[in-house]
């Protein structure tokens, strides 16, 4: 049944402990022969005999995890709710990433093979042709804010969209028109959502209000670097809304490095909630992402899958962001439901009182998804 040694030795025109020697790295077998393997691999599915008996007999108990970045607080989070789904299960992870290379990508997907039960995927990096190229066929894989329409994989997405659209919707209702915003790398889905709900709110509550769009990494370099920028015009904007909060917290760096008074002079908002945005000074204002549970409920979907025929049902799920209110924009948690949700007082009470007295959790609900 299936596809055996045999017959990738056959079509590579090799023998089979050749193939054996290729894919377990041994030195003797030649860079030529290595790649003839490997790509007879690739073209007959094929998976070794070991790691097949182990999906198909008895599990791995280990949950592969392929990131774009380890780097960042928000990778940090999405990987403590992985881990903590997975340790009440008694489930072990093999965590990598891409490191922003297709090859590296498609390489560590190989890796996991027969290693992993099945695969949590976030990579802008890696499409359909990709898993097809690197997987079993039928491999369970679940995407984490990603999304591969042809390789019928579920998924679990943020509302990056709808997030910047509240955000924005916020600080007009707060009085700010000249809102600047940093955007992520140009290649991250993240980033480009965040980007058009940010347009596309400007349009629709701002018309004729020019845009600012600043080019930033998702780095606090990058949002350092764009602080500097717009410290160095002559007409600065009322608000910076940075793309993310690592980049916000950049700018609050160049911009007090400056003795600019922030939110007196200036206002400045990210996007995620990282666990730091509510300790620095002044605190955060930003879209709350709940990353753990992103990771938490892309396990749930991604356990749900394994051993069923086929991947079973595929599903997405899209969690809503929320809006959380701090003191780096001017404004407190009353404020923003004065502002936005005058109509559900006992809501808001409620959550304020959850949350604390200036905090404000607002769903994006009326942003416009186009």
């Amino acid at each position: 049944m299936g596809t055996t040694i045999k017959d990738v030795a056959e079509r590579a025109g090799v023998s089979v402990a050749t193939v054996s020697r290729a894919l377990n790295g041994h030195s003797s077998v030649t860079a030529a022969a290595r790649e003839r393997v490997r790509q007879a691999a690739i073209d007959l599915h094929y998976m070794p005999h070991g790691a097949a008996r182990s999906l198909s007999m008895r599990r791995t108990e280990s949950i592969g995890v392929l990131l774009p970045d380890l780097h960042g607080e928000f990778f940090s989070e999405l990987i403590r709710g992985i881990d903590a789904g997975a340790r009440t299960r008694g489930l072990h992870l093999l965590v990598s990433s891409s490191h922003g290379d297709a090859t590296e990508a498609a390489a560590a997907l190989r890796t996991m093979q027969g290693r992993v039960d099945g695969l949590l995927l976030m990579s802008p990096y890696v499409d359909a042709g990709v898993l097809a190229d690197n997987l079993p066929r039928g491999f369970p894989v679940v995407l984490m804010n990603s999304v591969i329409s042809e390789a019928g994989c579920s998924a679990v997405l943020i509302d990056n969209y709808g997030g910047a659209y509240a955000m924005v919707r916020y600080l007009v209702a707060s009085g700010h028109k000249r809102i600047a915003f940093v955007t992520g790398p140009e290649n991250n889905l993240d980033a480009r959502a965040r980007l058009h709900g940010y347009r596309n709110a400007m349009v629709e509550l701002l018309p004729g209000q020019d845009e600012q769009v600043l080019r930033g990494d998702f780095t606090e370099e990058g949002g350092y670097r764009a602080g500097k920028q717009i410290l160095a015009q002559r007409i600065r904007p009322d608000v910076i809304f940075a793309a993310n909060d690592i980049m916000a917290i950049g700018c609050l760096f160049a911009l007090a490095e400056s003795g600019a008074d922030v939110p007196r002079e200036m206002a400045v908002v990210g996007f995620d909630d990282i666990p730091i945005a509510r300790y620095i000074t002044p605190a955060l204002t930003t879209v709350r992402v709940r990353i753990a549970d992103l990771g938490g409920r892309a396990l749930e979907r991604l356990l749900a899958t394994v051993g069923q025929q086929e991947g079973g049902r595929v599903t997405t799920e899209t969690m809503q962001p929320e809006l959380v209110v701090r003191a780096s924009c001017g404004m407190h948690g009353q404020d923003a439901d004065t502002l936005l949700q005058p109509g559900k007082p006992d809501t808001a009470s409620e959550k304020r009182a959850q949350a604390g007295p200036d905090v404000c959790h607002i769903t994006p609900a009326a942003a416009k998804h186009r």
